[in-house]
């Protein structure tokens, strides 16, 4: 499979970080990158967001690896194995890819932490997608002793790679800090590897192996002897947790009121457009951008935007600062509104300007202040529009170009921006490109020249020239053999056109034409493959876990020229994307729709931000396009899939910047499951301006103070899931507690059989109706409809508890944990009594062939009574009862169940639900419950955040 390596290449002079973080968290990775020893695995997981990448070399296979700890007890590795022996392609094509080589992803789960008695235990699993030539999976438990706790051991067992039982030691002496001798008991059974008779590996055997390695920081090394030969691995550990890696000696001071003018009075200020050029001037020198200005009476408003500070506290604290200290005098409140593209997004009104002048100095604390401050979303009212003195102001200032070294992470870069983000820039990027048979490692480096001009309010145009300097993309000589239309394998095609190209050319228009709702409209060339026009809507509720958006483009391909030519190619991409946020500030997209290639399905995007910034990701993409270009087939066909990183420079800058280097890997020839590169994606421009406005109070670090700088609205510590014990341990008490009395439980039973009773009057009368009608498109559609209604009604509960406040949360908490127990209950009572299904054609009293698939209950009708009863009671909603016997009834046209299977079902499912929601309803805080079924135990939990 050919497979991309994306990056914005950028570097500055700051490699020598690596080396002077001498008490970072050190990794002890495996030659295969799993925390352990040699070759095999031991329990630990590393600190949570530690990223380690290195290679490893043990006869015949070397090993490129990155490991990373995305949750604190959840470890994913991703190694590029080369195979000393064996050609990676046989024949004369492929004879300069050299060695054959396969793509691995491991992962391990660390099931409990050490304690003082217990050891720490996880288990793995190695090789789990792809080839699986190294599929394995072990179980391990590891315990530390001594005083200083410097001896480590493991033992485990595998099935696979590792095969059978496995140990490790680690000992680290005190004396020698940063060494440690390492042995373990190779369980690798090397005769069984792949085309093991080819190499050296049909040589090796199971065996102890003994090793000595050294860290250093972020750096470490380990070398091993094993029985008949040397292993080597080095390798790089980086704690993504940590805030920042240097502290900002470089970041400018804020603004200094001694350095202002006299204030102006109203009058003076309305007259004298010198006033609000000196303060426009102010912040500009502070890098902000499309400033408006406006004083309406006492209250003096300001918005702007930047495209340096990370924060967006910070960003409108130093705002705010300037603007105390230009006010014209009689100001009684300033308003600060911060826009993207011009398009507001977060407002801060400053109430009590005495108050706020002591916050900003010290004189008082961040909760008086607060009193004083509202934070909120923008509205379009917030809009400040340009008016022609401000414009002359932001146009006149065009810089020339100059020529920056190191400037927010780039190695260099020529550029000239004004006021308004219009904008000049030339600057080097990279593309690697692997796994061709033609050539294992291909790449492409060009001068990219960008030019971003304001046109009018919220519009802009977006222009790419791309010259390529070098590159051997163009070498690739496999046409694309893909069954799908070729809109991404055609790629070394466009590599071989023209060395100038005009990559993008793009008008942008932005919008607010609501609170929270926001708009994009786009017309141009996108990319370097597609033109086209579309747009984009996004909207972003109150509730800040979630947003919703959604795109449409109209694209035509482009021809491979790379000018205006075209290709016949023509198709129109939807996707409806919705976003939310998890604890420990993960984030899960999941888009469906319509792709590149025509194929309709869905994406899934994982990542998890740290604490630093820097967000690791994965994406999974399941259509129906069927690619079954190798190493897909038919009967399983490929889909599209990769993994991304995404750094913040300012985490490795002595000055802050909201410059991000990205890096993404994956297949660069499938046409299954691909999108157009975005114009300008919403949810992207917006995400990190809201998660600040939203975090803790909003005002993040507004004042700079050193006395806050250990809050936790500055230092945004990880927020992890609670302890489930008391929130377990509640409804437990409280279902036990609550629990219906035995004379409760037979005048329930009575009144059930009764009802029970009554719908086997009508089993056979019905029944002979139905068979009538059978083969009707109607019953067909109604049975249906009961197929779906438990799964859409159990999705609603899962909705209330995504979506919905504190009380609703807690309803479908127990709307979950009732389908759970009447699901228990009616697979439990289909083996008791064993009814046979009407379509079995056996009469309403016989029994059935498969007791397991009995008719009495409904299990449908169970689940569907137990989804809706909580709310039904809780929200006085009786028609929710309708609903679901609406849904249960279709059982009975679809001829699965007879009328008292489903009475019967609806009885248990009522009978739970009410029981559950009597018990629990008055707790919305809880989060987790626990309902017992027959030979099961179902567990149901959520929490807020």
């Amino acid at each position: 499979m050919l497979t991309r390596l994306r990056t914005s290449f950028k570097g500055g002079c700051y490699s020598w970080l690596v080396l002077g973080a001498a008490n970072a968290i050190a990794a002890t990775p495996t030659l295969q990158g799993q925390s352990g020893y040699i070759n095999m695995p031991s329990a630990v997981v590393e600190a949570d967001g530690t990223f380690s990448a290195g290679y490893g070399y043990d006869k015949p296979y070397g090993s490129l690896w990155a490991t990373a700890t995305v949750l604190p007890f959840l470890q994913f590795t991703g190694r590029y194995v080369a195979i000393s022996g064996i050609q990676g392609f046989s024949g004369g094509y492929g004879k300069d890819y050299g060695r054959y080589k396969d793509k691995v992803a491991d992962a391990k789960l660390r099931l409990w932490s050490e304690s003082d008695w217990l050891p720490a235990v996880a288990v793995g699993a190695t090789d789990l997608l792809g080839t699986e030539l190294f599929k394995g999976k072990y179980i391990v438990a590891t315990k530390t002793f001594g005083p200083a706790h410097n001896i480590e051991a493991s033992l485990g067992f595998g099935r696979g790679r590792p095969e059978g039982p496995f140990a490790g030691v680690r000992w680290s002496p005190q004396s020698l800090p940063g060494w440690s001798v390492v042995a373990e008991y190779d369980a690798n059974d090397y005769k069984r590897d792949f085309r093991a008779n080819l190499t050296s590996a049909s040589s090796r055997e199971k065996g102890p192996a003994l090793g000595v390695e050294y860290r250093w920081g972020w750096l470490g090394a380990q070398v091993a002897r094993h029985r008949n030969h040397f292993s080597a691995n080095a390798y790089v550990s980086i704690p993504f947790s940590e805030r920042e890696f240097i502290p900002k000696l470089f970041e400018p001071p804020y603004y200094q009121p001694k350095n202002a003018p006299v204030r102006a009075t109203l009058a003076q200020w309305q007259d004298q457009p010198k006033h609000s050029a000196a303060l426009i001037d102010a912040l500009a020198r502070q890098g902000f951008k499309n400033i408006r200005i406006e004083v309406d009476g006492t209250t003096f408003k300001l918005s702007l935007t930047s495209k340096r500070i990370s924060n967006l506290g910070r960003a409108v604290g130093r705002a705010s600062r300037t603007a105390l200290a230009f006010a014209p005098t009689g100001t009684r409140a300033i308003k600060v509104t911060y826009t993207k593209l011009e398009q507001p997004v977060a407002t801060f009104e400053f109430l009590d300007l005495p108050t706020m002048s002591d916050y900003l100095t010290g004189m008082v604390g961040r909760e008086a202040f607060l009193q004083t401050t509202v934070v909120r979303y923008a509205t379009p009212a917030d809009r400040i529009l340009i008016d022609e003195n401000q414009m002359l102001l932001a146009v006149g200032e065009q810089g020339g170009l100059n020529v920056q070294v190191g400037h927010e992470g780039e190695m260099v870069s020529a550029q000239s921006e004004d006021r308004e983000t219009n904008r000049f820039k030339v600057v080097p990027k990279a593309s690697f490109f692997f796994n061709d048979p033609s050539g294992a490692l291909r790449y492409e480096i060009w001068a990219a020249a960008n030019y971003d001009r304001r046109l009018a309010e919220g519009t802009y145009l977006n222009a790419a020239l791309k010259l390529n300097l070098f590159e051997n993309v163009s070498g690739v000589t496999q046409t694309s053999n893909s069954l799908l239309p070729h809109v991404r394998s055609d790629v070394a095609e466009y590599k071989r056109g023209s060395r100038l190209k005009l990559n993008r050319m793009l008008v942008n228009h932005y919008a607010l034409p609501a609170e929270r709702v926001y708009a994009r409209f786009s017309a141009g060339l996108y990319e370097e493959m597609y033109r086209g026009l579309g747009g984009q809507v996004l909207y972003l509720p109150r509730d800040s876990r979630w947003a919703a958006d959604f795109a449409v483009d109209a694209l035509e391909q482009r021809g491979f020229k790379g000018w205006f030519d075209k290709r016949d190619y023509r198709t129109v991409t939807t996707l409806g994307t919705m976003h939310y946020r998890l604890p420990y500030d993960m984030t899960v997209s999941a888009r469906a729709g319509r792709f590149l290639a025509g194929d309709k399905g869905a994406r899934f995007e994982f990542k998890r931000r740290f604490r630093s910034g820097i967000e690791i990701g994965a994406w999974y993409t399941r259509t129906n396009g069927r690619d079954t270009t190798g190493p897909g087939t038919p009967a399983e066909p490929y889909y599209d899939k990769g993994v991304f990183l995404s750094i913040p420079i300012n985490s490795m800058l002595p000055s802050d910047t909201q410059a991000v280097a990205g890096v993404a890997i994956s297949p660069w020839t499938r046409d299954v499951g691909q999108m157009v590169a975005t114009p300008g994606d919403l949810y992207e421009m917006l995400e990190d301006p809201r998660r600040d406005l939203t975090a803790y109070d909003g005002l993040g670090n507004f004042a700079e103070r050193r006395d806050e700088q250990k809050l936790d609205v500055i230092t945004q510590p990880v927020r992890p899931l609670p302890s489930a014990w008391p929130a377990f341990r509640w409804r437990l008490e409280q279902s036990v507690s609550n629990s219906p009395t035995l004379p409760q439980w037979a005048g329930g039973a009575l009144l059930g059989g009764g009802a029970i009773l009554a719908g086997a009057a009508l089993d056979k009368p019905v029944d002979r109706i139905i068979r009538k009608h059978a083969d009707s498109r109607a019953a067909n559609a109604y049975g249906n409809v009961g197929k779906a209604m438990p799964w859409l009604l159990a999705g609603a509960a899962g909705s209330a508890i995504a979506f919905g406040d504190d009380r609703m949360q807690n309803m479908g908490i127990i709307s979950l944990q009732s389908i759970a127990g009447a699901a228990g209950v009616s697979m439990a009572t289909k083996r008791l009594v064993g009814r046979a299904r009407p379509y079995e054609e056996r009469g309403a009293f016989s029994s059935s062939g498969k007791r397991s698939d009995a008719s009495f209950p409904s299990n449908h009708a169970a689940v569907a009574f137990a989804a809706v009863t909580p709310f039904a009671q809780e929200y006085d909603a009786p028609w929710l009862y309708g609903l679901a016997a609406v849904g249960a009834m279709g059982r009975v046209a679809d001829r699965q169940h007879w009328v008292s299977d489903v009475v019967g079902g609806g009885l248990v499912g009522y009978a739970i639900g009410s029981w559950l929601w009597q018990a629990q309803r008055e707790d919305p805080r809880s989060r987790l419950a626990i309902t017992p079924g027959r030979k099961e135990l179902s567990v149901t939990w959520s929490t807020t955040y």
